[in-house]
């Protein structure tokens, strides 16, 4: 992720956060098959989040 340009890591959180919606309505529902994915999505978010918050620290320090 790391490797990643501030657009491409946008896209993927965007990604990310609509499957993490269609997974709690799935959940909602009764018709989630893979409940591991939830957590799966949630820790991709988390290290996008981390990534784009240590880029927005480095840029801040020069």
């Amino acid at each position: 992720m790391r490797d990643m340009t501030d657009e491409e890591l946008e896209n993927a959180l965007h990604d990310r956060r609509q499957e993490l919606f269609d997974l709690r309505f799935q959940s909602a529902t009764g018709a989630l098959e893979n409940s591991a994915r939830l957590k799966l999505a949630k820790r991709e978010i988390a290290r996008i989040l981390t990534v784009r918050h240590a880029r927005e620290a480095k840029a801040a320090q020069h």
